[in-house]
């Protein structure tokens, strides 16, 4: 069995002050003019004792199209392969009535793949994220939530005109409790991926195994290696991303959650990519978060920049990867 490749999603950069354009709608910069999350990857690329193969960047519709040109363009010329996280917000994805909304947002980031040669795009467009007043969907409500989730994400797909173009797969992420109230595992998640491939008639599809929020939902790692096996086995197992439940910090804070799940992906053969994930403590955008989960605002880096963390993580994950691989071979 041949090594997952690896890849990373620089949310260690911050969201404010790294993803998230200005009030210019301008990608920000370093002191040096330089984009951040390229002068980033520069970094680690270059300091990096492992290959980093991939890259996966959120994508906001509002920023200056010439920003992503110099990110997406300078990311590439880096030998990355780049997957884009499309973001929407402002509109309830499991409402009828925002739909049209919805599927217009969808379609944006879908055309912007299009239009860069991407492969790969991923989303956690489930429901809206914080939504503290929202209350878990149960019974016939929730399988309306997952008919509608289908019914939008296969009518991107169709709007946008995807057939034939470098657009290859959609993964979807769910995520932890508090950030979502109904889409909170890996169960409820492919369920939504299942029925999207079946009334799209393809697998484009995909569910996202990420090790925080299956360490941080109501599944027990056992239930979430038993749905990794069956996921492979449905031809619906996406990425992987390699997180620390509950801190999202250093890799070594994940209470076993990373290799466990990650030698279950690769051993079902079906997994070809592993995201190192990492978030900065201090990320303004992440109070909402910090304020949810105690640990989520732990400082986990034992007095590295994140740069070295992500640095050391990506080299325990080679090192996982390999052996895996060596053992199911």
């Amino acid at each position: 069995m041949d090594s997952v490749k690896l890849g990373v999603v620089p949310t260690h950069c911050k969201f404010v002050g790294g993803l998230v354009p200005d009030g210019n709608d301008r990608l920000p910069r370093n002191d040096q003019g330089d984009l951040v999350v390229l002068s980033e990857m520069k970094s680690l690329v270059l300091e990096s004792k492992t290959p980093i193969s991939a890259v996966q960047v959120s994508y906001f519709a509002n920023a200056a199209g010439s920003d992503y040109d110099e990110l997406f363009g300078g990311l590439k010329e880096l030998g990355l392969e780049l997957s884009l996280i499309l973001m929407v917000g402002g509109v309830d994805p499991t409402a009828a009535s925002d739909e049209d909304a919805f599927v217009q947002m969808l379609v944006t980031g879908l055309e912007a793949a299009k239009k860069y040669g991407i492969e790969t795009v991923a989303s956690t467009s489930f429901e809206e994220w914080m939504k503290p007043d929202a209350e878990p969907l149960t019974g016939p409500a929730y399988d309306e939530a997952v008919q509608q989730l289908a019914k939008s994400h296969v009518r991107a797909i169709q709007e946008a005109k995807i057939e034939n173009s470098s657009v290859k797969e959609w993964h979807l992420e769910f995520l932890r409790t508090g950030e979502f109230v109904t889409f909170t595992n890996l169960e409820k998640a492919w369920e939504v991926v299942k029925t999207a491939n079946q009334q799209l008639g393809s697998d484009i599809f995909k569910v996202v195994v990420d090790s925080a929020h299956c360490g941080d939902s109501d599944l027990s790692v056992g239930e979430n290696v038993t749905l990794i096996n069956e996921i492979a086995a449905a031809d619906d197992l996406g990425m992987f991303h390699a997180s620390a439940p509950s801190t999202r910090g250093c890799i070594t804070s994940d209470e076993g959650w990373i290799p466990t799940l990650l030698a279950a992906a690769q051993k079902t053969g079906k997994l070809t990519h592993c995201y190192l994930e990492l978030f900065h403590h201090e990320d303004p955008a992440l109070e909402g978060l910090r304020q949810l989960v105690p640990n989520h605002g732990k400082d986990t880096t034992l007095g590295r920049s994140y740069t070295q963390c992500v640095l050391d993580g990506l080299e325990d994950l080679h090192r996982r990867t390999q052996n895996n691989a060596s053992l199911t071979s």
